[in-house]
């Protein structure tokens, strides 16, 4: 970097600093959903730019990022989703398909842990469109549109559909919000996790019929290792969701300070969501060794929530999100008490919780993954395609793959 840049950057970051707009040494932006360069990592929630931040351009951040501090740019946030889908591995019971031990493959797991939120560097307003409201549910808004958490659509269009319906019911709720501060289209959808969640389930039970299908009735060693691909990056993928469902602040309106009436004088700060997610704990230091011997083997999801049908995973994807909705005030009674500061007696208070909260979304993640392969159904479809593939083609001409009993 020239000697001017530096010397501007310098400047620059006096001006920041000097209005309060710099913690910890790096320039803080502020979206929707927290995406802080406090935290360059955390987890990308934006909906618009918040009024009245401060504002650098681009170009010059990434410049600023790169030669400065190229190890942030994966910062806790990404560490954080690693941890929950180790837990995860981790938890995995010795029936588990043996493919899934293989170093190369749990590293790749672990590491798509961290795409939903590298999609977000691309900026695209489309992508955004449907990637954003994925990594939340704002459980205190549902009310707003008539909703009960029982009263939910487990299918996302419908769901969609309802929210349309409610906004033209009561347009003095729901104030038409301003294009060119939501370019992305995503103000007024109070989240979509659980149904991401749901989803990514079924995808998950599909691939593993397939993987099945592939190995007992004469797939090729091809068709039976892009299979196991495909559940690699669905259960990758999956684990950043399940984990975002671990952290409090992500089923709230409340997920960057407390906003509106705060009678408990809760922070209103508009650096809360990413010093939770990331700046504390790399403060007070946190492995993954430090959680390893509280992992339990994974079980079936369905124990979470008895005597709920198994048509689909919604209804105990939401038990779950509303079970970790209430320890929201409990991440802002941390924080009061200075449980969060990181600093002197006591500043320490709220590693032990947010390490137990890694924990509890790779056990959640665990059980999904486990389940999705447990209780795959027959893909009777494939089975008799392979079957007629065998008949047409004769036994000589096939290319076995894995036996059976490897799954």
């Amino acid at each position: 970097m020239s000697g001017l840049a530096m010397l501007l950057m310098r400047t620059e970051l006096h001006k920041l600093r000097s209005l309060g707009k710099i913690r910890f040494g790096l320039p803080v932006f502020y979206f929707r959903r927290e995406s802080s360069f406090d935290n360059p990592g955390a987890g990308f929630h934006g909906k618009q730019m918040r009024k009245g931040m401060a504002f650098v351009g681009m170009a010059w951040v990434v410049t600023w990022m790169v030669a400065m501090h190229p190890s942030r740019l994966l910062a806790w946030d990404y560490d954080y989703h690693r941890m929950v889908n180790q837990v995860a591995l981790q938890s995995l019971p010795a029936e588990f398909p043996d493919w899934i031990r293989d170093p190369a493959v749990r590293e790749r797991i672990a590491f798509l842990a961290g795409d939903p939120d590298r999609w977000r560097n691309l900026g695209d307003p489309t992508l955004r469109h449907v990637n954003v409201p994925e990594h939340f549910i704002d459980l205190d808004d549902l009310p707003k549109y008539g909703f009960t958490i029982e009263s939910l659509s487990p299918f996302r269009s419908e769901y969609l559909g309802q929210l349309a319906i409610a906004r033209s019911k009561n347009p003095e709720r729901f104030p038409e919000a301003d294009p060119s501060r939501d370019p992305d289209r995503t103000r007024g959808i109070p989240g979509l996790l659980p149904w991401r969640i749901t989803e990514d389930f079924a995808r998950l039970q599909s691939t593993f019929s397939s993987i099945k299908a592939y190995e007992q009735f004469g797939g090729t060693a091809d068709e039976i290792s892009n299979a196991r691909a495909n559940a690699v990056y669905l259960m990758g993928v999956m684990g950043h969701f399940v984990g975002d469902t671990a952290q409090p602040l992500h089923t709230s309106r409340h997920y960057n300070g407390w906003v509106g009436e705060n009678p408990k004088g809760y922070t209103t700060n508009k650096t809360f969501h990413g010093w939770v997610d990331g700046g504390y704990l790399r403060k007070v230091g946190f492995q993954y060794a430090e959680i390893s011997g509280q992992v339990r083997p994974a079980r079936l999801v369905w124990e979470r929530l008895p005597g709920v049908s198994h048509e689909h995973l919604f209804p105990v994807v939401m038990h779950y999100v509303v079970e970790q909705s209430h320890d929201l005030e409990r991440v802002y009674q941390f924080d009061k008490a200075g449980g969060l500061s990181g600093e002197g007696v006591g500043g320490g208070a709220g590693r032990e919780f947010l390490a137990g909260q890694i924990v509890r979304g790779g056990q959640m993640l665990g059980d999904v993954w486990y389940t999705a392969w447990k209780t795959a159904p027959k893909d009777t479809f494939l089975q008799s395609q392979l079957a007629r593939r065998a008949g047409d083609s004769g036994p000589k001409s096939q290319v076995q793959g894995p036996k059976p009993g490897t799954n």
